[in-house]
Parts: structure tokens; C-alpha cells; sequence
């Protein structure tokens, strides 16, 4: 992996064989075959080193990338992985325009201890990543999520969210994120009673 300007560069060899076993054998050799859909690269077979895209995509699948086959350079973002076994087997790779929105999914990162949590409740989180849409350059790697704020019986919503500057929420914002909740067999009374103890404090 390399850069270009400031933006991480994969670089990729186009496929020719297409049997089983040609497939096989590029796994085994650490590729990992992909196709690349765009303008100017329209269902485009093509294999990458895996060591490389593992390191790229550490962060974010979503993160924006220059992807170079043979004399060809275009901005591009991974758009579907299919897995096996915890290892990536196949990638859609997608062409994109720096100069158009994108829609993608990217992924959330709670922050703080939830202040209900030290009295008895229990953090739920109900989603991993969230889609949002914005320019590729505008594109951050995750969104923090600060839940320090949330007692129990409170919610979090993806409208609640402050995002980064340039992207938006592409749903409703009605997405539940993270709640509170009294563990079974709690009753109100106790955790109410475990709040003010914690408050006399």
C-alpha cells in the first residue's frame, strides 16, 4: 500500500482465470479476487494483495482509496465483503466521484461510561455502523458516540448524533443506537435508591 497525495493507494493485478482452482490458488498465495464496478472499470475482474487491504481497512471499510490497475488510477471505496471463516474471500470494490455525494456505512465508535451503568444498568448498543452521505474526502474513518451522558431508561437516537462536518445522516435518524436498561430481575425502586446513594457521595 502506498499514498497518493494524501489519500492510500492499493494497487491490483486483473484476473484471467476464472476456474475454481485458479481461485484457490490465489488465496492461497494471499489475494484476494475483487471486481470493480464504475464509469470507466464496469464489472472489472482483478485480485489484491491481502496483507495490504487488511492493513488498509484496519480503520474503515468505508475510508476512500485510489485503486491502480495496470496504467489506470480511480478513487474508489470497498463497498461489499463476503467472509469465510473470519477471512476475506471477495470484494466489490466501487468506483466513485470525488465531486459526488456517497452514500456508505460507517462504522460507530461509542465513547465514556454511561452514568447509568454505575448504578445497576446495563448498556445495549443496537448498531455497529450507520449510513451516512457525503463527499468521499469529507468521509471520516468512524463516528464517535458519546454515551456518558445516557441513565437508565434513556435511548440514543442517530438524530442526536453530532457529525463531522460535510457528511449527513442518510435514514431518518429514527435508528436506535444505545439504550440503558435495568437488568433482569432489578426493580426501579433499587436502582433509584443505588442513584441517590451514588449522589451522596
Amino acid at each position: 500500500m502506498s499514498a497518493h497525495g494524501n489519500t492510500s493507494q492499493l494497487t491490483a493485478e486483473r484476473r484471467t482465470d476464472f476456474n475454481r482452482s485458479s481461485i484457490r490458488s490465489l488465496r492461497k498465495s494471499g489475494r484476494i479476487p475483487a471486481v470493480v464496478y464504475g464509469p470507466s472499470m464496469e464489472g472489472v475482474p482483478i485480485h489484491l494483495d491481502a496483507k495490504e487491504v487488511y492493513k488498509f481497512v484496519r480503520t474503515s471499510r468505508s475510508e476512500l482509496f485510489h485503486l491502480k490497475v495496470e496504467d489506470k488510477t480511480i478513487p474508489a471505496v470497498i463497498k461489499a465483503v463476503q467472509e469465510r471463516w473470519g477471512n476475506w474471500i471477495h470484494l466489490d470494490i466501487q468506483q466513485v466521484s470525488e465531486n459526488k455525494p456517497l452514500r456508505v456505512k460507517i462504522a460507530l465508535d461509542y465513547q465514556g461510561v454511561a452514568a447509568g451503568t454505575k448504578v445497576g444498568g446495563v448498556l445495549q448498543t443496537q448498531e455497529v455502523e450507520l449510513e451516512v452521505e457525503g463527499l468521499p474526502s469529507a468521509l471520516p474513518t468512524s463516528i464517535p458516540v458519546d454515551i456518558s451522558h445516557l441513565n437508565v431508561g434513556d435511548k440514543l437516537t442517530a438524530s442526536e448524533l453530532k457529525l463531522p462536518a460535510g457528511i449527513q445522516l442518510a435514514g431518518t435518524g429514527s435508528e436506535l443506537l444505545a439504550s440503558i436498561i435495568l437488568p433482569r430481575g432489578a426493580t426501579a425502586a433499587e436502582t433509584e435508591e443505588e442513584t441517590a446513594e451514588s449522589a451522596a457521595k
